[in-house]
C-alpha cells in the first residue's frame, strides 16, 4: 500500500531473486532495531474489553499462521459467533508489529495484507521490479517475517494478500510459485489466502478466471477471495473513484453464480467481497451510501437455490473499504455473514498521527544533534533514533485496531479449545 508513513523497512540483499524461501528467512529484521541500548517500551499493554460468550476455538486453530482447514474453521468461527476479523495492508516491520500487538490486546484473530504496491515497497522502491520480480520478493519477504513472529503473540494469524487485477497477475503467479516450493517443503502454503479482482470484467470472465485460479490454489490449500461489483474511490494504484454509481451493488443471482461455479472445484475455499456500496478511503458522511441488505438478500437466494432452512447463511462475505463506515452498516453486515473488514485508510492515519505527535512532544529535541532545551552542549539520539518515533506510531495503530476490533465484535473471541 502506497502511503507517506516514514519507516525504516526490511533490508534485503539486491540479488534476493536469486535466494531460496529458506534463505530468505534469517534475512528479515526490522532496520530499527539496528541501534540497541534505548527502552523504547513492550509490545504490549493493559486496555479494558467486554466479556461475552463465544464457542471453543476449533482445535485446529493454533496461535501463529492458519491455512487450509484450520483456516476455514477459524472463519465458520467468526461466522458462528458473529464478529469479523480486521485485515490490514502492511508496509513495513512496524506495521506488522502493530497489527500483532492488536491482536493480542483485544484477544482476536488478525488478516495481515500485502498489496502488490506493499510488497514493492518492502523490497525497496529502487530494487529491480522487471516482471514484478520486487513486488513478489518484498511480499514472499514479508509473510515469512510474520511466520517467524507471529506465534509469539499467542493469536491466530491469516497472512493475505490484497486487490489483484488482470493485468498484475505476474504477481499473482509469482506468489502462488513461491506457495507451491514452501507447500512441497512444509506441507501447508506460505501464504492462507489470495485476492483475485477482476470485478471490472464480465461476470463469465471474472469467474471463469477465478475458478482456474482456484483450481490451483485448492491443491495447496490457499483459500481464494474474488470480488463481485466494484469498491469505489482509490487504493494503491486501483482507481474507481469515476465508477458508475450502479457498478457499486453487487445482485444476488450474481453471488449464487460464484457460489455454484467455485464450489464446484474440489478442496475450493473462498470468500466473496460482494459490494453493496463499499468506497476505498474516508469520505464526509451522506458520501457513502452503504446497502447491506444486498447481502442478507444474496444469502437468501442461495439458501432458496440449495433448499437450506431460513437463517442459513451458506457463503461468508468480505467488507471492504471499511474505513470510516458507520458503526451500524458494520454490525448489520456481520450479521449477515461477512467475516473479514478491510481497514487501511483509518490505519495508515493512526500511523502517521502516533509518528506526528511524538515530534510535536519532542520538537525542540530534534532540531539538531546536539543542542536542546536542557543545554546547548546535551545529545539528542536518545530522541532522534528512528525506533522512539516510530514506536510512537506503531502504538497509535494498535489503539486504532482495538478500537476496530470493537466494531467487529472481535473481543475476547480466543476460547481455546481445551
Amino acid at each position: 500500500e502506497q502511503c507517506g508513513w516514514p519507516s525504516v523497512l526490511f533490508s534485503f540483499d539486491r540479488r534476493i531473486e536469486n535466494l531460496s524461501l529458506s534463505q530468505l528467512g534469517p534475512m528479515l529484521f526490522s532496520a530499527t532495531a539496528l541501534v540497541s541500548g534505548l527502552n523504547v517500551g513492550p509490545r504490549a499493554g493493559t486496555i479494558t474489553m467486554q466479556t461475552k460468550t463465544v464457542t471453543p476455538l476449533p482445535a485446529s486453530v493454533k496461535p501463529g499462521v492458519v491455512t487450509g482447514e484450520a483456516l476455514w474453521d477459524l472463519l465458520q468461527h467468526a461466522k458462528e459467533n458473529k464478529y469479523a476479523i480486521p485485515a490490514v495492508n502492511v508496509v513495513s516491520s512496524c506495521s506488522i508489529s502493530s497489527c500483532l500487538e492488536a491482536a493480542a490486546k483485544y484477544g482476536g484473530p488478525m488478516i495481515v495484507q500485502f498489496s502488490r504496491g506493499g510488497g514493492q515497497f518492502i523490497a525497496g522502491k529502487t530494487a529491480d521490479n522487471a516482471d514484478d520480480a520486487a513486488c513478489i520478493a518484498g511480499s514472499v519477504a514479508g509473510a515469512l517475517h510474520v511466520r517467524q513472529v507471529a506465534e509469539l503473540y499467542g493469536v491466530p494469524v491469516i497472512l493475505h494478500t490484497d486487490h489483484c487485477q488482470r493485468s498484475w497477475l505476474p504477481w499473482f503467479d509469482g506468489l502462488m510459485d513461491a506457495n507451491e516450493k514452501y507447500f512441497k517443503a512444509n506441507g501447508e502454503p506460505l501464504f492462507s489466502s489470495h485476492m483475485l479482482d477482476l470485478s471490472e470484467e464480465p461476470l463469465e470472465e471474472n469467474v471463469g478466471t477465478c475458478k482456474e485460479y482456484l483450481q490451483r490454489m485448492a491443491k495447496c490449500n490457499i483459500l481464494l477471495e474474488m470480488e463481485l461489483g466494484v469498491t469505489g474511490g482509490e487504493e494503491d494504484g486501483v482507481d474507481n473513484t469515476d465508477i458508475d454509481s450502479s457498478r457499486l451493488y453487487t445482485q444476488p443471482e450474481e453471488v449464487w453464480e460464484v457460489y455454484q461455479q467455485l464450489s464446484s472445484v474440489p478442496n475450493g475455499r473462498f470468500t466473496v467481497a460482494a459490494a453493496f456500496g463499499n468506497v476505498h478511503g474516508v469520505y464526509a458522511p451522506g458520501n457513502v451510501k452503504l446497502d447491506p441488505k444486498i447481502l442478507r438478500n444474496s444469502q437468501e437466494y442461495i439458501s432458496q437455490q440449495l433448499g437450506l432452512g431460513a437463517g442459513a447463511k451458506p457463503c461468508s462475505f468480505v467488507f471492504h473499504g471499511g474505513s470510516g463506515s458507520d458503526i451500524n452498516d458494520i454490525k448489520e453486515a456481520i450479521s449477515y455473514g461477512v467475516i473479514k473488514m478491510n481497514i487501511d485508510t483509518d490505519t495508515q492515519w493512526a500511523f502517521w498521527d502516533g509518528v506526528r505527535e511524538y515530534e510535536a512532544k519532542y520538537h525542540d529535541y530534534l532540531q539538531g544533534q546536539i543542542g536542546n532545551p536542557e543545554g546547548e552542549t546535551k545529545p539528542n539520539k536518545k530522541y532522534y533514533d528512528p525506533r522512539m518515533a516510530l514506536r510512537s506510531g506503531e502504538e497509535a495503530m494498535a489503539k486504532r485496531l482495538c478500537e476496530a476490533a470493537e466494531d467487529l465484535n472481535c473481543i475476547d473471541v480466543l476460547n481455546w479449545s481445551k
